[in-house]
């Protein structure tokens, strides 16, 4: 039962956040994947497989993860209503 315990607490070692905090981590997640994604294949487009890639597309994930982190964090409440206003209830 400890062992199980414990486990539900750490991940890797490192205590976990409490849940009040999954609603800052689910948008901060959810940007650092898309950004990279996004700005990884629109870099690749844009200049090729260059040996500068890394750093431009790291410049411009940057960049992008700055704005969308935060845009997240402010449309999110609003897609919520939306979504339910488009879901019917379970």
């Amino acid at each position: 039962m400890n062992a199980t315990r414990s486990k539900d607490r750490f991940l890797f070692g490192i205590p976990k956040l409490p849940a009040r905090y999954a609603a800052v981590v689910m948008p901060l997640l959810l940007s650092v994947f898309m950004t990279c994604i996004v700005s990884m294949i629109s870099t690749l487009r844009g200049v090729g497989m260059v040996p500068q890639f890394p750093r431009i597309w790291l410049g411009a994930w940057g960049l992008s993860w700055a704005i969308a982190f935060p845009t997240l964090l402010a449309i999110l409440p609003v897609v919520r209503r939306v979504t339910s206003a488009l879901v019917r209830s379970a």
